[in-house]
């Protein structure tokens, strides 16, 4: 089967991002198939480039697919934008996703271990195993996947551990590993069906005894088929109304973004941004120092409608935000297992934004001063 979307891909290798090569991709895609009536969503927490995710969105038909992603690299956020239904330039740990909403949940983490605060990261990486990236990603997002949907999870063998794979067997059923053609990284492909709840603690038919001896080096998975001929993976349609997909930070270009393609928004405008502080805020008697509009800014009452003598008017809002500085170092050992160190550091930022209301060519264009 010709990738439409794989010639698109740089597939560069930077900052724990490894795109699926296109022999992979190919053979995963054919164990894939949609079911014979509605609508499916699909979603990559970590899109890379969204070419993975676009070629699964043609494949299973793309009338019928709606395809999310996720990215936190700015330049590959963007590309993927273009070819993907919707995808957010951010932080996952910052998204908001609606659970069980999604058919098919494409998952190739970044790869590494993590190392950071407790308090952003420590309880959604799991109980007394190793904190890695993988299992980072995977405590994020699983539960946007609607039951009976369908998992691929693409990770190095040896980041698969007994806690990987308690959680694994409990979350799903049909549980089956592969090797990765591409042997680079040491990959393995791996397809679950997401049960039910209430099915958690039936038998899971070996599923468990046989990731547990891939574990221990007992067994070694085959390779991943060139043809699938087992029975195969069908993504369930979607349930439900709108899928819950949002960004909790405000994000200038993306805002500008959201505003041109979707102008429905300007509907709610006074619902939005109105506010009875704004009404009863009192201009200070003197001019502010840079300590006082630090303080004025941190507590939100920078904000309100401001029109210059020029005539320009904009709707400004100010505040600080935390951001995360991200931090990653990489070493690739005698075996050719690459280990990733991620350390995420937290930095205060004050934030000043205002979208131009100005009649003419500049018209809801955003400026962000910092």
């Amino acid at each position: 089967m010709a990738l439409m979307f794989q010639r698109l891909a740089r597939n560069f290798i930077k900052n724990g991002y490894y795109p699926t090569d296109a022999d992979t991709m190919t053979r995963v895609l054919s164990a894939l198939v949609a079911p014979k009536t509605g609508q499916l969503r699909i979603i990559d927490p970590c899109a890379g480039e969204g070419t993975a995710l676009a070629e699964c969105k043609h494949h299973l038909g793309a009338d019928r697919v709606e395809a999310f992603g996720v990215e936190y690299d700015n330049e590959r956020a963007w590309h993927a934008k273009q070819i993907l239904d919707r995808c957010i330039h951010g932080d996952i740990q910052d998204c908001v996703l609606g659970q069980r909403q999604y058919g098919l949940l494409w998952l190739n983490p970044p790869y590494g271990d993590l190392v950071s605060d407790k308090g952003s990261t420590g309880d959604q990486c799991g109980g007394k195993g190793r904190k890695r990236l993988e299992k980072l990603f995977y405590n994020l997002t699983i539960s946007a996947l609607q039951f009976e949907g369908v998992m691929v999870l693409i990770i190095p063998q040896y980041t698969l551990d007994k806690e990987l794979v308690g959680w694994i067997t409990t979350h799903f059923h049909r549980v089956e590993v592969f090797k990765a053609p591409e042997q680079q990284f040491k990959q393995i492909v791996l397809f679950g069906v997401r049960r039910r709840t209430k099915e958690a603690r039936r038998d899971v038919s070996g599923a468990k005894d046989r990731l547990l001896a891939i574990v221990n080096g007992e067994l070694e998975p085959e390779a991943l088929p060139q043809a699938w001929t087992s029975e195969p993976y069908v993504v369930p349609a979607s349930v439900g109304g709108d899928a819950k997909f949002s960004y909790v930070k405000m994000d200038s270009a993306q805002l500008a973004d959201e505003i041109h393609r979707n102008p429905c928004l300007w509907d709610q405008f006074d619902l939005k941004f109105r506010s009875i502080a704004l009404e009863t805020t009192r201009r200070p008697l003197r001019k502010m120092s840079n300590w006082h509009l630090a303080l004025a800014l941190a507590a939100g009452q920078v904000s309100g409608m401001v029109r210059s003598q020029s005539g320009q008017q904009f709707l400004i809002k100010g505040g600080t935000h935390k951001e995360k500085v991200r931090t990653i170092s990489q070493e690739v050992d005698d075996e050719n297992r690459l280990t990733s160190t991620t350390v995420l550091t937290d930095r205060f930022v004050p934030v000043i934004r205002a979208i131009d209301f100005t009649p003419g060519d500049n018209y809801a264009r955003v400026v962000e001063i910092r």
